[in-house]
């Protein structure tokens, strides 16, 4: 097997057409089809079905193309740090929006301090697009909360983070439950009975966790309206539209002096980060060397009390 043959072959399928290709490719399509038919020999399977139209991969085509791809790219970031003879390549990161509000810049520039010639891609987006993404192989590691999905993933403990009631202060109801706080203005779930509450929907990673420490609460919660966009849900948080259950990272992208804060004082009001990557085979130099520094970086933040409401695993 040939690298040539896999460039070959993903270029096939990106155009949808063995003639396409080869103009784009600088090949005869009878040499493209030659070599497309061979790799389909060594393994022993077709890897391409013909249409009238073009040419699509076959599901066996489809599983090869992923993993022809990852080779593809770990090949072209061998050749660029053999060349410049020091670390590059790009690696894909995706934090989920609450994360990245704290982790996201941080993360940035200890990447262009440590390894300027690795270009970083981040993917802000919900926790369960981002374990999609990583089963497809589009992301390299993300930080998630829950790891029942995982397939061949690498899944390391980072850090948990305590859960916070949000809410305006003059959302009605907000006066009362002030009178209910406890030590250090922290409150329990059983007192929010009353209070609208906007959430995140049930493909949010954080809505399981808030469903199960609701139930533990034995509180139904009156939820007013369900956003998944986290500017959106503080934005009708600060407009009075209902209070929110968010961890602490959720505050550091609006004024906090806008709004109550007030820490949930149930132990099941806590959400576990997760960092998870493709399996170690998988990963690329540089995606490994970033896994490390995201770790690091992460630890930091929390130890100088730059994370609200965060405690490192184990401690």
């Amino acid at each position: 097997m040939e690298l040539r043959q896999l460039r070959y072959l993903v270029r096939v399928v990106e155009l949808g057409s063995m003639g396409r290709a080869a103009a784009d490719l600088g090949v005869v399509t009878s040499a493209l089809s030659q070599q497309i038919s061979r790799l389909e020999g060594e393994l022993s399977t077709r890897l391409l079905s013909r249409t009238a139209t073009g040419v699509v991969p076959t599901d066996a085509g489809l599983a090869f193309l992923r993993q022809a791809q990852l080779a593809l790219r770990h090949a072209d970031d061998a050749v660029r740090a053999a060349q410049q003879q020091r670390l590059s390549g790009h690696v894909s990161v995706g934090l989920a929006p609450t994360t990245g509000a704290v982790l996201g810049l941080p993360l940035m520039q200890a990447m262009r301090e440590r390894y300027p010639d690795v270009r970083l891609h981040l993917v802000e987006s919900l926790s369960g697009y981002l374990s999609d993404m990583l089963n497809a192989r589009r992301l390299d590691l993300a930080v998630l909360f829950r790891s029942d999905d995982a397939r061949s993933w690498s899944v390391m403990p980072l850090l948990s983070e305590r859960l916070f009631l949000i809410a305006a202060p003059t959302l009605p109801g907000m006066t009362a439950l002030h009178g209910k706080a406890q030590g250090k203005g922290r409150v329990k779930l059983s007192s929010l009975g009353g209070l609208p509450l906007i959430l995140p929907s049930g493909t949010h990673g954080l809505r399981a966790t808030l469903d199960a420490a609701f139930e533990a609460a034995r509180l139904q919660p009156q939820v007013a309206a369900e956003i998944d966009s986290l500017a959106l849900l503080m934005d009708a948080v600060r407009a009075g539209f209902g209070a929110t259950l968010q961890p602490g990272a959720a505050i550091a992208r609006v004024d906090a002096g806008q709004l109550v804060v007030r820490e949930v004082a149930d132990t099941q009001a806590v959400r576990h980060n997760l960092l998870v990557s493709v399996s170690d085979g998988e990963l690329s130099p540089a995606a490994l060397a970033t896994r490390v520094v995201l770790a690091d970086v992460a630890r930091s933040l929390v130890r100088q009390g730059h994370w609200p409401g965060a405690t490192l695993h184990g401690s």
